[in-house]
């Protein structure tokens, strides 16, 4: 299976490790990976805080950039979920514009003329690429066991986990139990219930930045509940939501890790332990 790798603003620049554990978990499990160089940011914040048009450009670019894949797998839920959700909203929307004519005015009856022909033609052909190529977009959890169809992944992380499903991810996707099945498949890991696990964290992108005070005491919550399981390692499907939630978890010099879904998954025997007090940012066993 031909599996192209969308790693993610975030990923991309501040957690590279996790894309380094996908692409070494995936090709363990016998899929060809490729890492799409053209690739850029999905779209979601700028759709999100209200620049549909700059959103519609950037997607147009990512069906472009993916078209042809077996599979595109993200180590994040949140984008995986901008491209399902998001993206045929774009197209359907970019093809009423075109027909719509010019803005600003009636259309005459060669702009209205000028605008089917575009809506029969190259937007139509957007929303048939996206129609394409969304749907075969899946956060990793999900490609492993629904395409995949495995649970066991060979994975060894002798370390006691919590798990925090992240809002798209469980909103969304809708992925379920998806990630806690894989990781009740991982050699020496204990997973430990975590106790209002489907409130948000508090990040949500921009959310962070313009509410800090909400965002701060949500994320407050989050950690009291976290260090109330005795977990060594709080685990999620997101890096975005990780990083908000190890900020105060290591402000609070906890001493609970945080580590994404797929470095857990990708770390074997082999793997060397990531170093003790490593509050934020954990790495497990990525590839080197």
């Amino acid at each position: 299976m031909r599996v192209a790798l969308f790693i993610t603003c975030v990923n991309d620049t501040l957690f590279p490790g996790t894309g380094q554990a996908v692409v070494k978990l995936l090709r363990r499990l016998g899929c060809e990976v490729d890492f799409p160089r053209a690739q850029t940011c999905c779209g979601q914040m700028h759709v999100n805080t209200g620049y549909p048009g700059e959103g519609t450009r950037l997607a147009r670019r990512f069906v472009d950039v993916f078209a042809g894949y077996d599979a595109v797998v993200a180590p994040s839920g949140s984008c995986a979920a901008m491209v399902r959700e998001q993206y045929p909203r774009l197209a359907r929307a970019a093809s009423a514009a075109s027909l719509a004519g010019p803005p600003g005015g009636a259309a005459s009856g060669r702009e209205r003329a000028s605008g089917r022909e575009r809506a029969s033609g190259w937007e139509t052909a957007f929303e048939r690429e996206v129609a394409e190529v969304a749907p075969k977009v899946h956060d990793l959890s999900e490609f492993l066991v629904d395409v995949l169809g495995v649970t066991d992944v060979g994975a060894y992380f002798p370390h006691r986990v919590t798990y925090h499903p992240t809002c798209h991810s469980l909103r969304g996707l809708h992925l379920g139990d998806r990630p806690a099945r894989l990781l009740r498949e991982v050699r020496g890991l204990e997973l430990v219930p975590l106790s209002g696990a489907e409130e948000c964290c508090g990040f949500g992108g921009t959310f962070a930045v313009k509410n800090p005070a909400v965002s701060a005491a949500m994320c407050a919550d989050k950690v009291h509940n976290v260090m109330a399981t005795g977990a060594e390692v709080l685990c999620a499907a997101d890096n975005s939501c990780l990083m908000h939630i190890g900020g105060t978890l290591g402000r609070q010099r906890s001493g609970v890790r945080v580590v994404h879904l797929a470095e857990i998954l990708a770390a074997t025997e082999e793997d060397t332990p990531f170093p003790a007090g490593e509050a934020t940012g954990g790495r497990a066993g990525g590839a080197r």
